[in-house]
């Protein structure tokens, strides 16, 4: 299988190292979406990255939908899904939050790199920052009460998801979220990137 897409996408990052975890082989081609247009549209036309092009040449995008297929190339032998039903619907709702504050990050940036000066509305702006601080707060709390685990065999998507958003977050938008406001989201994260399959993967 070959990944198609940059590691400072979240998006990509998190695909990547969760076929890592899940011990699926693949190659990765960073290839942007900016500055390799064409490039990228030869390979998907619509330009989505994370894009996979499976096995057998047909093309899959999405982070999620990605994942859904590469759980299935990994079951039995490895899961990223808790196995209980409660377990699995509590992390659907940790990887909702992160995925939340994913996005609103990535639309603060797009807003602050692509549209001129003159063009930004600053109350949109203001309440996707606000949708951003509310997704981390709410996963800061559930963080708090059970943290996520955080070793090679343990970890589920819910963490892999956690990490990639709070250190894309952090890289691109510390003073939107300050580390001393979200202890829980740094602490999992710093063990998180400790992992070989995190820092094999690199953000940058």
């Amino acid at each position: 299988m070959q990944l198609i897409g940059m590691l400072d996408s979240p998006y990509v990052r998190r695909v990547a190292i969760s076929l890592e975890l899940l011990g699926l082989p693949f190659e990765h081609r960073s290839i942007s979406v900016f500055r390799q247009f064409g490039e990228f549209a030869a390979i998907n036309p619509v330009v989505k990255a994370p894009t996979l092009v499976c096995d057998d040449g047909e093309v899959l995008m999405d982070s999620t939908l990605i994942l859904e297929y590469a759980q299935m190339l990994a079951a039995p032998r490895r899961s990223l899904v808790p196995a209980g039903r409660a377990e699995a619907q509590h992390d659907l709702r940790l990887i909702g939050l992160a995925l939340v504050a994913c996005e609103k990050a990535v639309q603060i940036v797009y807003e602050r790199t692509l549209r001129p000066a003159e063009k930004r509305h600053a109350p949109w702006v203001e309440r996707v920052r606000g949708q951003l601080g509310a997704a981390f707060a709410q996963l800061e709390g559930e963080l708090a009460k059970a943290p996520c685990a955080a070793t090679s065999d343990s970890i589920t998507q819910a963490g892999v998801t956690a990490a990639v958003t709070w250190e894309f977050v952090q890289s691109v938008l510390p003073e939107v979220a300050a580390a001393s406001a979200f202890p829980a989201l740094a602490t999992h994260t710093a063990a998180a990137e400790a992992l070989p399959e995190f820092r094999a993967l690199p953000s940058s």
